[in-house]
């Protein structure tokens, strides 16, 4: 039988260092966020950890290559033949602000609001699309940012509620 007692200073050590890394192989990292040095296009606000700004975390186009890049064609109500997508995960960018809420309300240039529960966000891949057809997004096509269903590899997204979902010209991510 092992006698309970103190640990030696070793041993403690040892069990801080473990304990810390299993703690960070759970979560993932939370980037060190610096100021966007282009125009910004995307806020994100709310319940995070990391921000550069004192509303909350700013991106510019740099920023948001940086992250895992992703792609995938679809089709939309909007465009009647599949388009391909690029850019980055909504459950990645929220990884890395380090979002603490359960919903997204994703806001439009023109105001648009939509609130996307971020469950969704982590059991799809929900995709925060800068790149149309391997193109900038331009405001007239639903740009500088759109958030995309994988409609085409998931045919159970195709719903009215998620179509809505599917906030194009985006400039703000709220977490609640």
């Amino acid at each position: 039988m092992r006698k309970s007692g103190p640990m030696n200073a070793p041993a403690l050590h040892r069990r801080t260092v473990l304990c810390a890394i299993a703690a960070w192989a759970v979560s993932p990292p939370v980037l060190a966020l610096e100021a966007p040095a282009g125009n910004v296009l995307l806020s994100v606000t709310g319940d995070i950890e990391a921000r550069n700004t004192p509303g909350g975390a700013d991106f510019d186009l740099a920023m948001l290559e940086r992250l895992a890049q992703h792609s995938f064609s679809t089709k939309t109500p909007w465009y009647p033949t599949p388009r391909k997508f690029t850019g980055v995960l909504l459950r990645d960018l929220l990884a890395a602000v380090g979002a603490r809420g359960t919903t997204v309300r994703a806001v439009a240039l023109n105001d648009y609001r939509v609130d996307i529960p971020v469950e969704e966000a982590q059991r799809h891949d929900l995709l925060v699309a800068y790149r149309l057809d391997d193109q900038p997004m331009r405001v007239r096509d639903k740009g500088p940012l759109v958030i995309i269903y994988p409609f085409d590899d998931q045919p159970a997204l195709r719903s009215a509620r998620n179509y809505s979902r599917a906030a194009w010209q985006l400039r703000q991510l709220e977490l609640r």
